[in-house]
């Protein structure tokens, strides 16, 4: 049997060692020793502000913790398993440290709100990466769209040449859904923002505490309002990871274009050297690795936010120790959206476009198509039977192997006596872009709006 713990003053025996080793989470959470350190301090310096401890001893506690915070960065601290968790770890150090001031930290709180006030200022840090990430990302694209703003492609729906479109709009198309990712950490924020300390065990405390004191040294921006809901409730997490699922499925739409595209059917971009693998046994090969393993990790994130929601979804009030298995999913999310928005942008900043191969295609699926039917409604026919010539047109360009531009005049008048010369500007490809002008479109106006928009938000 194992020592006895910190909490152990009503067990006669201690606890049995594959126990210790089943419900012990140190392996995990010492990541959390920085916030729970910075949390510790603002309390011991609060309980130093209402008398409960003298301001000598809140100095020596935070001067200890300063201590403790080295160590581990050195890596020098000596991680104790039986001490179950970060929380204990840390207190029975600080306690070698400086004595029978450090047993006193724990005046008024209990772990269940010491953890969240943890997790919440690593959920709060964890946020602010991705959204920092994010703007980099989005700076990668904009600045590509504006090297392309010229550059057409074809244009799909159900991965079907549809109309041209320039590759600026495709690239800003990802950037505008980037930037909500960042919008919704922001509003997220703002409910992972509040501090839960005060609330104890789950019925608050009788200590004269000043929860608005601790909050306002670790920078968040409001206190709890029911204690029983401050240590029970992870939305603060699941939000963020919700989030984070969206990062990650945006993410995954453009690593399958790039894939797609990086095949030589499509042959729209050549991948960087760095941000691709070879074939141990086809010399040739030239595989898209990053972008498919971000594709994979996304299900890995979604898994993280399925774990939480499960996990939550059977709780009563209050704290339980399943709680404890909230946190790696998260840890897990982190580091993988982190990691992925990084390469992410160093691979597009990296990536070779092809214009001539995206000019070549423009001509394979009649992406013209709706531009003659427009021409046609603007002629006074009705839109359904502009509909129906053109299509007879293209069936008919299709059977002689042509591109709609190419018929002549005779040919194309066949379909309607409303056809003249004009029609050959209509049924340019750059023209086709050029005379989009709603706004959000891809015509040259838009995509200079969408750009001046984006600059301004990132600055």
């Amino acid at each position: 049997m194992a020592e006895k713990k910190l909490w152990g003053g009503r067990f006669a025996g201690g606890q049995d060692r594959s126990v210790e080793a089943y419900t012990g989470s140190i392996s995990f959470d010492r990541r959390l020793y920085a916030q729970d350190i910075r949390g510790s301090q603002a309390h011991a310096r609060m309980l130093a502000k209402v008398g409960v401890l003298t301001a000598d001893e809140a100095k020596a506690i935070c001067d200890g913790l300063d201590q403790i915070r080295v160590e581990i960065e050195l890596g020098a601290f000596v991680w104790r398993e039986e001490l179950e968790d970060v929380h204990m770890n840390v207190e029975a150090r600080l306690t070698e440290i400086v004595g029978e001031a450090g047993k006193k930290l724990h005046t008024g709180r209990s772990r269940n709100d010491q953890v969240a006030l943890d997790f919440r200022l690593y959920a709060a840090e964890a946020v602010c990466r991705w959204q920092e990430c994010l703007k980099r990302l989005v700076a990668t694209l904009a600045a590509r769209a504006a090297e392309h703003a010229d550059t057409l492609l074809p244009g799909c729906t159900h991965l079907q040449p549809a109309q041209p479109v320039s590759l600026a709009q495709h690239l800003l198309a990802y950037a505008w859904m980037f930037r909500r990712d960042h919008e919704r950490l922001a509003d997220a924020r703002k409910r992972i923002e509040v501090s839960p300390l005060g609330a104890a065990a789950l019925a608050g405390t009788t200590y004269p505490l000043d929860p608005a004191a601790v909050a306002a040294e670790v920078g968040f921006l409001s206190i709890f309002a029911n204690s029983m809901d401050a240590v029970s409730d992870r939305d603060f997490v699941i939000e963020p990871l919700s989030a984070a699922a969206m990062i990650m499925m945006h993410a995954s739409r453009l690593c399958e274009e790039l894939i797609l595209w990086a095949n030589p059917a499509f042959g729209f971009v050549k991948l960087p050297d760095g941000y691709a693998t070879g074939s141990s046994i086809m010399p040739q090969k030239k595989n898209p690795d990053v972008a498919e393993l971000m594709r994979g990790k996304t299900g890995r994130v979604y898994g993280d936010l399925t774990a939480l929601l499960t996990l939550m979804k059977g709780l009563p009030l209050t704290y339980n120790r399943d709680l404890q298995e909230d946190k790696e999913p998260f840890f897990d999310a982190d580091d993988t959206v982190t990691g992925s928005l990084g390469l992410l942008s160093g691979m597009i900043k990296a990536l070779g476009f092809n214009p001539e191969r995206m000019a070549a295609l423009l001509k394979k699926g009649y992406l013209n198509a709706t531009e003659l039917a427009d021409y046609l409604v603007g002629k006074g026919l009705p839109f359904r039977e502009a509909h129906h010539a053109t299509g007879r047109a293209v069936a008919f360009a299709e059977n002689k192997g042509a591109g709609l531009e190419d018929l002549s005049l005779d040919e194309l008048k066949q379909f309607s006596d409303l056809i003249d010369e004009g029609v050959f500007t209509v049924l340019d490809y750059r023209c086709a872009v050029t005379r989009r002008i709603t706004p959000g479109s891809t015509g040259p106006a838009s995509v200079a709006t969408q750009l001046a928009t984006l600059k301004d938000w990132l600055e």
